[in-house]
């Protein structure tokens, strides 16, 4: 029986020679080095976001993505490393990221019209390198359109960022990089918070005004798939970190700004909406 074995294991090894080297090695995933999303939850819940990898993050409208991405290039940004957002429907809101501590110095804002302007842009940067984090926005990209780009698209970006310092994001509506991603999020809305307006407010509205503000949501975030270790990141405190978040999922609330967007003459201020997703 051993003999039929090592014959049938060299068999095996000499038909693999040209394309798995030692097909019968252990492997262990890899350990990769992570930073921190921006949101100690979902950091505690993944380890930070992987570098040299493909992270999607993917959820329906209004599941908290922009927060998450806004988190993260505030992040990166407030540590000096140059970033890249390929915004694939000139959606993104430079106003409300500042706001929220991007510094906009450091980031590079393609904005794009369409998937396969965004798609060709993302590999330029990539080829370029020298960015500490790339991220490629899909999200207000309608999920049909998202699925005609061929997965070797995906297995391509994962391959051209291996072995880089570069941490590369997908934001989509649904998950399309498939088994490309080393990190998958789905992410879903669980509860909105509305604040009433004032009677000064209301008296200036439309009649029609629905007479409350986007006050934020909360939103949770889920690991759907992970292929590498993390190291226990010590930029997180997990005494500060509920339960939940050290299991399966991380609950995370997102909290609207408002700025002066709109002024009304002689009366108040009204506040626009980040519009985050």
């Amino acid at each position: 029986m051993s003999s039929k074995f090592t014959a049938l294991r060299l068999h095996v090894e000499s038909a693999l020679a040209t394309r798995v080297a030692s097909p019968f090695q252990y492997r262990d995933r890899q350990i990769v080095e992570t930073v921190p999303a921006g949101i100690p939850p979902v950091d505690l819940l993944t380890g930070g976001l992987p570098r040299g990898s493909l992270t999607e993050i993917y959820g329906p409208p209004c599941s908290g993505r922009t927060s998450l991405l806004i988190s993260a290039l505030a992040s990166r940004t407030a540590a000096l490393e140059v970033c890249a957002l390929v915004d694939a429907r000139d959606a993104f809101d430079p106003y409300s990221a500042e706001a929220a501590g991007v510094r906009l110095k450091q980031l590079l804002w393609v904005r794009c019209r369409n998937v396969d302007q965004a798609i060709r842009a993302t590999d330029l940067l990539i080829q370029g390198g020298g960015f500490g984090l790339i991220a490629l926005d899909l999200s207000d990209t309608p999920p049909h359109m998202v699925r005609y780009v061929p997965l070797q698209v995906w297995f391509r970006f994962r391959r051209a960022v291996e072995h880089t310092p570069t941490v590369f994001v997908v934001l989509e509506q649904e998950s399309n990089a498939k088994t490309c991603a080393s990190l998958v999020l789905g992410l879903r809305a669980q509860e909105t918070r509305w604040s009433q307006t004032s009677e000064a407010l209301e008296e200036i509205l439309s009649p029609h005004s629905p007479g409350c503000l986007l006050d934020g949501w909360k939103s949770h975030a889920e690991i759907i798939r992970s292929h590498a270790k993390r190291e226990n990141p010590g930029w997180i405190d997990p005494d500060d970190i509920s339960m939940d978040a050290r299991c399966t999922g991380a609950d995370f609330e997102t909290q609207a700004i408002r700025g002066d967007s709109l002024t009304l003459p002689g009366k108040l201020s009204l506040g626009g909406g980040t519009g985050q997703r």
